[in-house]
């Protein structure tokens, strides 16, 4: 089972730019590419998968025990035959004193070498200690090769391989020069996702062809494919056959929604749901569905388009008005108020909701969250889920509800996070559930067969 691990000494540092370069590089070379990405993020699995032309799978250890992942790894690189994972911060980076969850944990639990990537700007000989202190920091890791990104020229890049292979034993697999043209545009919460960029493909095609030019793609290869095979992992037990109704489930897609977990939807898909794809922006009324799901994304950036589609916005209302069950996560939260302030913008959304939502220049919610299940939960329980179950998930929003109603049920108490207003998460009205926490099918929280429950006990 070929693969590698790509990491960084510090984030920003260029790993996402090589991870989708790299990815589109070694699908030309012939090989059935798999990525994944370390801990939640919506926008660079976009990324990734569109340039493998295979869904990016997560593994984050605050969500899935380690088995699980091991076993999502494995089972996900079936008909792959080369897994690439990106990481997140720097290699050794974790709150914890002795390093739990970092990127080098998971790389030593997949059995994983790491290619290490530098960002060396206005750095020369100064690169060596900082790849020794790597090689000797943990003695169980493999660090297979390093790339050198961000160089400034051919005489930089000379002086750098020099002294790298002088002082170091690490191949230097790449030295990438700095190129304004080939970086993906930024807002607030990181890349522009790739189904809101006009022009990814093409953007992925020229970070392809800057990698082919300076990584040596030959030497990745042979770094991936010496890994050992990994003793076989039991799977996962199977779900128990679909016995129950179908169930049509709406699920917003389009350049403005597309924060969805590919393993959650295959969940859903598995019991039961058929998926129905429609668009806030474009569509001008719903599918005949059953109920709704209206994931995460950017709704401030398409403030005009949204309050235009009036006849989207009201078909919205009226189906969650006429008590049809609806999940929304963070940006479809944000729709589902009366109105998007973003600084001097500001949009209508669908007005379920009787607040308001104001953008702000830095996070109001970042980082990983725990919640409580309360009374007013809506969702049956599965047998392991009850009231005053924890919930594990992630928040990452810039967006605060103004004057949250007073008289608002909650389905979740915040034990750590921000929620909707520092203690509460889930608004709960009707058969309506809209939080800020991104939830994932993983870990016993199988909030999809208990969504697909609810579902069918209103029908």
């Amino acid at each position: 089972m070929p693969h590698l691990y790509l990491a960084a000494t510090r984030k920003s540092s260029g790993k996402t730019t090589l991870s989708i370069g790299l990815t589109r590089a070694l699908l030309r070379r012939g090989h059935r590419v798999q990525p994944f990405k370390k801990g939640p993020d919506y926008i660079d699995p976009l990324w990734l998968s569109q340039a493998s032309g295979r869904s990016c799978l997560n593994l984050d250890f605050h969500t899935t025990p380690v088995d699980e992942i091991r076993a999502h790894f494995q089972g996900a690189m079936a008909g792959a035959d080369l897994g690439l994972i990106e990481g997140n911060v720097g290699l050794f980076d974790s709150v914890d004193l002795e390093g739990k969850q970092s990127n080098a944990e998971l790389a030593k639990l997949l059995g994983a070498p790491v290619v290490l990537v530098v960002d060396v700007q206005g750095m020369s000989r100064g690169v060596v200690p900082l790849l020794l202190g790597h090689l000797a920091f943990d003695p169980e890791l493999t660090i297979a090769g390093v790339i050198l990104n961000k160089v400034g020229g051919g005489r930089h890049g000379t002086n750098l391989r020099r002294v790298v292979e002088h002082y170091t034993d690490l191949p230097v697999l790449g030295l990438v020069p700095r190129r304004a043209e080939i970086g993906i545009e930024e807002r607030h919460l990181g890349l522009i996702p790739s189904n809101e960029a006009d022009g990814a493909e093409s953007a992925i095609e020229r970070i392809c062809a800057l990698v082919g030019e300076h990584v040596d793609l030959p030497r990745v290869e042979e770094i991936a494919l010496a890994v050992p095979s990994p003793p076989v992992v039991p799977p996962a037990p199977r779900p128990r056959a679909q016995t129950a109704p179908p169930v049509r489930i709406g699920i917003a897609r389009d350049e403005v929604f597309g924060f969805y977990y590919p393993d959650d939807l295959a969940a859903l898909e598995r019991g039961g749901a058929q998926l129905l794809p429609f668009s806030p922006v474009h569509d001008d009324d719903l599918p005949e569905v059953d109920a709704l799901f209206i994931g995460g994304g950017f709704p401030e950036t398409r403030l005009r388009e949204l309050d235009r589609n009036h006849a989207m916005r009201s078909a919205v209302a009226d189906f969650i008005r006429a008590g049809k069950p609806a999940y929304a996560e963070c940006g479809g939260l944000m729709y589902l108020t009366e109105r998007v302030h973003w600084g001097d913008a500001s949009g209508r959304m669908c007005g379920v909701l009787k607040a308001a939502v104001a953008m702000h220049d830095r996070p109001q919610g970042r980082g990983y969250v725990q919640l409580r299940e309360t009374d007013a939960f809506p969702w049956p329980s599965d047998g392991a889920a009850s009231t005053g179950a924890l919930v594990p998930g992630h928040e990452f929003h810039h967006s605060a509800v103004i004057e949250p109603e007073a008289d608002w049920a909650y389905g979740y108490e915040v034990l750590r996070g921000q929620g909707v207003d520092g203690r509460h998460d889930g608004i709960v009205q009707d058969n309506l559930l809209a939080n800020y926490a991104h939830l994932r099918a993983a870990g016993g929280l199988n909030w999809t067969d208990r969504y697909l429950a609810h579902i069918r006990r209103t029908l």
